[in-house]
C-alpha cells in the first residue's frame, strides 16, 4: 500500500505519485484520472473509487469530495488522501464502507489548485488566494510590502515596528502578545505590525502592503451567483473563466450520477452550508430539512457545528458572496457542504465564539489562551518570540507574532491527522443517503399461445429521492426513471413501449413521524410498477435496462415461459 504520511504536506510531483500508486495498488477500487490542466499546466486529478466487480461507477449513484481550491488551505489535500486512504483499506473489513463501495461511486479531487499550493509549500513560499495567474492586471503595483520570507527561516510571520502613533502595544503582562491600545490611550510604547516581507520604493515615511498581481479566488469564478470585479473581488472575467474551475464544472455536469458533494477548505472548525446569499426562507422547505438532517449528523460524527453560510458565517453583515462551489446546489440540486477544517479557538479551550464575527472583535482574554495553548500543546510554534532583524529598508524591526499558516491557517503536523480522520465516516453516511435503483421483480406470465405479459418494478432503496433536491425538479436538472425493453431476435412489442420515461421515485426523506396528523396515501412512492405485453417464444429473453440519472443503472433479463424473478 503506497505510505502517508499524515503529518506533512505533499508537494504536486509527490501527490500525483501517490494517487497513482493508489491504482496500482488496487486497480479494482481506483482509478486515476486527469480532467483539465492548470493555468501553469499541471495536471487536475480525479480519483474514481468504487468496487467496479458490482459494476462501474457510472452506473451507480456518486458523490464528489475536493480540496485545496485556495492556495494556503494544504490541510485540505491531506483530508481528500485521509479519506482515499480509509475507502481503500479499511473496503472488506468496515461494513458501511464495503457497501458504499460496492453501491456507490466516490469522485476525489485531492488539489483543485496545484500552481498556488505549490507557491504555498515552497522553500521560500508565496502566499496567494487561489491561481498564479495574474488578475485583474498583469503589472504589479510600482510601491509596497511584497509578503515574504524575508528573514530565510521558512516561514511568513509579522513584523512590528516601533511608532509612537501606533494602534498596537504589548500586553502589561504578556509582552510577546500584541493588543490594540486604548482609543483615548497615550504615553506608552507602541507599534505599527505588517507582514513579513520586503520593502519596494520605501519613501521613508508611509507603509502599504502591496496587494499581489496574483488576485483571482477560484472559489468565486463558479456558475451560480457569480459577480463581477466590482461587486465581488477575485471573482474572474467570465465564469469558470479559469482552466481549474473549468475542469471541475465540465466534470460535474457531464457525470450526472453525481449526488451531492463536498468541499474541505480550512479554517474555522465548522461545517457550512447553502444559502450563502439567501435566507433559508427561499430554500424549499424539504431540501431545508435534508439539510439540518444531514449537519445533525455531521455534528455528531465529527463534532463542527453545522451553520448556514447567509445567516451564520458571512464576511461583512451587508454583503454576500457568489460564484463558489455551492453551485451544484444552486444550479445542479445535489446537496452541497463546506468543511472549513481546524479550530485553534476551540483547541485552546474558547467556547464562545462567532466564527467571522470573533476575527473582528473578541477579548483579548481569548488572545491569551491562543498563547498558553500555543505555548503548552503546539510546543510554541503558535507563536513565535520576537527578534531583532535589519530590515534592508525599514531599518530595525522585529519578526516574530502569530505563525498564521502553521498552526491556524492548518493543523500543525502533529494534529494533523487526528483532526481529518473526523470526516470520512460523515462522507461515506451522505455517499450513503443518496438514491439506489434496484429491481424488486421481473417476470413473464403467459398471455396467450405466444405473447407475454412482462412486468418489472424497480425501487428506489436510499433514503433520497431520486432526483435528489426539490431545487433540482425546480430547475428542470434531472429526468425520471428510463426504462429500456430489448427483445431478441423474432420477438415484438405488442402494448407498451421500448422506452419510457416512468417518472421520479422518492425516498424516505420527508417521512412524517409515527404520530403525525398528516396522511400518507401514497405508501409506496419509492416504487414503480410497469407493465408490457411482448409477443415470442418461449425461453426467448428479453432484457429489460432501467436507469436514472442519479439513482443508477440495473438490468432483468426475463425468459418468456419461466418463473419471475
Amino acid at each position: 500500500m503506497p505510505t502517508i504520511a499524515f503529518d506533512r504536506f505533499y508537494r504536486y510531483a509527490e501527490l500525483s505519485q501517490l494517487l497513482h500508486a493508489f491504482a496500482r495498488e488496487y486497480p479494482q477500487l481506483v482509478a486515476v484520472e486527469a480532467i483539465g490542466k492548470s493555468h501553469e499546466g499541471r495536471d487536475i486529478f480525479v480519483v474514481t473509487v468504487t468496487n467496479t466487480a458490482t459494476g462501474p461507477a457510472a452506473d451507480k449513484p456518486a458523490f464528489w469530495v475536493d480540496g485545496n481550491i485556495h492556495a494556503t488551505e494544504v490541510a485540505a489535500s491531506v483530508a481528500n488522501l485521509y479519506l482515499l486512504q480509509q475507502l481503500v483499506t479499511q473496503y472488506g473489513t468496515d461494513p458501511e464502507i464495503t457497501r458504499a463501495l460496492d453501491t456507490r461511486a466516490f469522485y476525489i479531487c485531492p488539489r483543485i489548485n496545484p500552481d498556488g499550493a505549490e507557491w504555498a509549500l515552497a522553500d521560500h513560499p508565496k502566499w496567494i488566494r487561489s491561481s498564479t495567474r495574474p488578475y485583474p492586471f498583469d503589472e504589479e503595483e510600482p510601491e509596497g510590502l511584497v509578503v515574504e520570507d524575508i528573514d530565510g527561516d521558512g516561514r511568513i510571520l509579522q513584523m512590528r515596528i516601533r511608532d509612537d502613533n501606533g494602534v498596537w502595544k504589548p500586553h502589561p503582562y504578556e509582552p510577546r502578545l500584541m493588543v490594540r491600545r486604548d482609543p483615548t490611550e497615550v504615553g506608552g510604547t507602541y507599534y505599527r505590525i505588517v507582514p513579513e516581507g520586503r520593502y519596494e520604493n520605501y519613501d521613508g515615511h508611509t507603509l502599504r502592503v502591496k496587494k499581489p498581481r496574483e488576485r483571482l479566488d477560484l472559489n468565486r469564478n463558479f456558475p451560480a451567483s457569480w459577480r463581477q470585479e466590482f461587486e465581488q473581488m477575485g471573482a474572474g472575467p467570465y465564469p469558470t473563466s479559469e482552466p481549474e474551475i473549468r475542469a471541475v464544472v465540465d466534470f460535474i455536469t457531464r457525470h450526472t450520477n453525481l449526488c451531492g458533494g463536498t468541499t474541505f477548505h480550512t479554517w474555522s472548525g465548522v461545517l457550512l452550508r447553502p444559502f450563502e446569499h439567501l435566507p433559508d426562507e427561499e430554500m424549499h422547505a424539504e431540501d431545508l430539512w435534508v439539510y439540518q438532517a444531514q449537519g445533525k449528523k455531521g455534528t455528531e460524527l465529527t463534532g463542527y457545528p453545522a451553520i448556514s453560510v447567509y445567516h451564520e458565517f458571512r464576511y461583512h453583515p451587508k454583503e454576500v458572496i457568489g460564484g463558489t462551489f455551492d453551485w451544484i446546489y444552486e444550479h445542479l440540486g445535489l446537496f452541497s457542504w463546506v468543511v472549513e477544517i481546524w479550530s485553534p479557538m476551540r483547541e485552546a479551550g474558547i467556547r464562545e465564539y462567532k466564527f467571522i464575527d470573533w476575527f473582528r472583535e473578541h477579548p483579548v482574554d481569548d488572545d491569551l489562551a491562543l498563547i498558553r495553548w500555543s505555548d503548552t500543546t503546539l510546543g510554541g510554534i503558535g507563536h513565535i518570540p520576537w527578534k531583532a532583524f535589519d530590515h534592508p529598508q525599514l531599518g530595525p524591526v522585529e519578526i516574530g507574532g502569530w505563525n498564521r499558516f502553521h498552526a491556524f491557517s492548518n493543523p500543525p503536523p502533529a494534529f494533523m491527522e487526528k483532526e481529518v480522520a473526523r470526516f470520512p465516516r460523515w462522507l461515506v453516511w451522505q455517499a450513503l443517503c443518496s438514491p439506489r435503483l434496484v429491481v424488486k421483480h421481473a417476470g413473464a406470465e403467459r398471455a396467450g399461445a405466444d405473447t407475454w405479459k412482462i412486468t418489472l418494478v424497480v425501487e428506489n432503496e436510499g433514503w433520497l429521492p431520486a432526483y435528489v433536491s426539490k431545487r433540482a425538479l425546480e430547475r428542470k436538472t434531472v429526468r425520471g426513471v428510463i426504462v429500456d425493453v430489448e427483445l431478441p431476435d423474432g420477438a415484438s412489442l405488442v402494448v407498451g413501449k421500448a422506452r419510457d420515461d416512468y417518472g421520479q421515485l422518492e425516498g424516505r426523506s420527508g417521512k412524517h413521524t409515527g404520530v403525525s396528523f398528516f396522511p400518507d396515501y401514497n405508501v409506496t412512492d419509492d416504487r414503480r410498477k410497469i407493465e408490457w405485453v411482448v409477443k415470442g417464444a418461449a425461453g426467448q429473453e428479453v432484457v429489460l435496462v432501467a436507469r436514472h440519472e442519479r439513482a443508477g443503472a440495473v438490468r432483468a433479463t426475463v425468459k418468456l415461459g419461466s418463473d419471475p424473478i
